[in-house]
């Protein structure tokens, strides 16, 4: 009898084992799914939210950019205390003004320039004019706003340093010796405070 119970628990905990087996294998199955309707889920998200990697999206936001920098002007020299709607109303008379954006730092002072969309090309022909009139008592610098190209910056050379103009390249140029004084101090001899024969 004790042989044939072991022979039986043995068979039940083999069964036992087999479904606990089972149930981890269908788990594991169905967290795989999820995580693949997740990473789904997710590529959908980052592909709306992020046209640039869509090659047809990036170029025509690239287009949709120029046509609005086409209608749009770069006003520069604004007074710091001018507001949208001023700068709204003085270029009011060029055309239907769309929208004005005054550029402001980190901490929401503004940068002294300003952009102007219209709703017509033909406007900004006419805000062109306009370069070098005051408001605020400050002479205005109006141009055509140009297009920012991602990932180009303008190349600026290098401005000449006026002590290393007469230095000619490629020559040593003997390492600063440090007095041992220190800075800016010069040894002084002083004669003796009290007369000395021997001197």
């Amino acid at each position: 009898m004790e042989g044939e119970d072991d022979v039986y628990m043995t068979g039940t905990d083999n069964n036992n084992e087999a479904h606990e087996l089972n149930d981890m294998k269908k788990r594991f199955q169905e967290m795989e799914d999820e995580a693949a309707a997740l990473r789904e889920m997710q590529a959908n998200v980052e592909k709306e939210m992020d046209p640039v990697h869509d090659p047809a999206a990036g170029g025509s936001s690239q287009l949709n950019r120029e046509e609005v920098d086409a209608r749009s002007v770069f006003v520069g020299n604004v007074d710091y205390s001018c507001t949208p709607e001023e700068v709204h109303q003085h270029f009011q008379s060029c055309g239907t003004v769309n929208r004005v954006t005054i550029r402001t730092d980190k901490y929401g002072q503004p940068k002294g320039y300003a952009y102007v969309e219209f709703v017509e090309v033909e406007a900004v022909q006419q805000a062109l004019v306009l370069n070098e009139t005051e408001l605020h008592g400050r002479q205005l610098k109006v141009t055509a706003k140009r297009t920012n190209i991602p990932g180009m910056k303008q190349y600026r050379p290098r401005r000449p340093q006026p002590f290393m103009a007469n230095q000619p390249r490629g020559l040593f140029v003997a390492p600063y010796v440090y007095s041992p004084y220190g800075y800016g101090k010069v040894p002084r001899f002083r004669m003796p405070m009290r007369y000395n024969p021997y001197f």
